[in-house]
């Protein structure tokens, strides 16, 4: 199944930048994240749903800041109180 290899392919290169040190982690957290929404997609369209939100949830802990980040912009958002971080 070419999109779980994908998948893994893409939390074996995750795995790889976090292990690294540097300032690179935020510009690799958008790559990873601009390059696994398709592998779910994909993921999703070949395996079904139930394999595809496993894989969405193994991409959301990877990548757990961003995800952290989006959620409080968003409850700040919907409780209406502009602006971005604390």
């Amino acid at each position: 199944m070419l999109s779980i290899t994908l998948a893994c392919l893409w939390v074996l290169i995750a795995t790889a930048i976090a292990l690294t040190r540097g300032r690179y982690h935020w510009p690799a957290a958008y790559a990873l994240i601009a390059s696994g929404i398709p592998i779910v997609g994909y993921v999703t369209f070949q395996d079904g749903p139930v394999l595809g939100m496993i894989v969405l949830g193994c991409g959301a802990s990877m990548l757990r800041w961003p995800v952290r980040f989006a959620t409080r912009w968003l409850v700040r958002r919907m409780r209406g109180r502009p602006g971005g971080a604390e």
